[in-house]
């Protein structure tokens, strides 16, 4: 028996893009090292965004799984936990939605620059997540 790749996609914030940049390429490769393949990718602006980018490529229906991947730091005001709490809940829903995995590989909130550095493999855990996902709810 031949088991078919997990067909990916990426949402990938580019607020932090020397950060999500990193963890982008540490997700892709390991992906390809699970196996599977990314073959869909869309940039948003920043994490806050990615909902309506997820909800696109799920109503596609060319991916088995959406891994997002952005980082989130801390400011002066609360804005990163307000930013963080609305995109994953939404992100839940979705996922729940159209009964597809889509993992949060978001790093943050509550977290500095070097920290933030410090979570690039938050992208590898995401994609790791949503590929046991797919293949043990077919």
């Amino acid at each position: 028996m031949c088991d078919t790749p997990v067909k990916l996609g990426f949402v990938v914030a580019e607020f932090n893009r020397d950060i999500t940049y990193m963890m982008e390429i540490e997700g892709r490769e390991h992906a390809a090292f699970l196996g599977a393949e990314v073959t869909d990718c869309i940039y948003v602006p920043g994490a806050y965004d990615m909902p309506l980018a997820i909800k696109k490529m799920l109503q596609a229906g060319k991916v088995d799984a959406i891994v997002t991947i952005g980082c989130v730091i801390e400011g002066s005001t609360q804005h990163d936990e307000i930013v963080v709490q609305h995109a994953s809940r939404k992100i839940i829903d979705l996922s729940l939605e159209f009964g597809k995995p889509v993992t949060l590989g978001i790093s943050g909130p509550g977290m500095s620059r070097l920290e933030a550095n410090e979570r690039i493999d938050y992208a590898k855990r995401a994609v790791e997540s949503a590929v046991k996902l797919v293949k043990r709810l077919k």
